[in-house]
């Protein structure tokens, strides 16, 4: 993405577009004719670029804007803690396509799928609402920029995975 396209990305646009993005990996990564080790990978690094994106850049700034549910927010960073700890016990499993392989998959399904959805109908929808048009801008440029940082890092190696998910 070039820096104009960065700079002109609205917030919840960007994170949007990473959610249906992170909703076809899991397509991918339940199918047997798909490369689920691949999907996985990219799974693991968009899900941990996506997280830290948000928490380093987006939060906090809407925690700040009156009618945005701060409560919301801070539940959307455990949120986040749920998810990569299920996304480490998929990383964990020796055998892709296993039983074991199957079940963790499940797990990290629910609780990101339960993140993106209690997330979309209120921390975002609290941000379309209350957050003008230009700030909304700023902090799209903000999260993109800090998500491409988390990416180039290898952000989704599973040592990285576990330290961000052990806190």
């Amino acid at each position: 993405m070039s820096a104009d396209e960065q700079e002109n990305q609205d917030v919840v646009e960007a994170i949007l577009k990473d959610h249906r993005t992170m909703e076809d990996l899991f397509r991918r990564m339940r199918s047997v004719e798909a490369d689920r080790e691949g999907a996985l990978a990219k799974f693991s690094a968009l899900l941990i670029a996506h997280g830290q994106a948000e928490e380093t850049e987006v939060y906090g700034a809407l925690k700040r804007f009156k009618h945005v549910d701060n409560e919301e927010v801070e539940h959307g960073a455990e949120e986040h803690e749920e998810g990569n700890e299920a996304l480490l016990a998929l990383l964990e499993v020796a055998e892709v396509g296993s039983d074991e392989w199957d079940s963790r998959l499940e797990d990290l399904v629910k609780a990101v799928s339960h993140h993106l959805d209690e997330e979309e109908r209120s921390i975002l929808n609290g941000a379309r609402e209350n957050v003008p048009d230009e700030r909304r801008a700023e902090l799209g440029a903000a999260f993109l920029r800090e998500r491409e940082r988390q990416l180039a890092a290898d952000c989704g190696r599973i040592e990285n995975v576990r330290a961000v998910a052990r806190g």
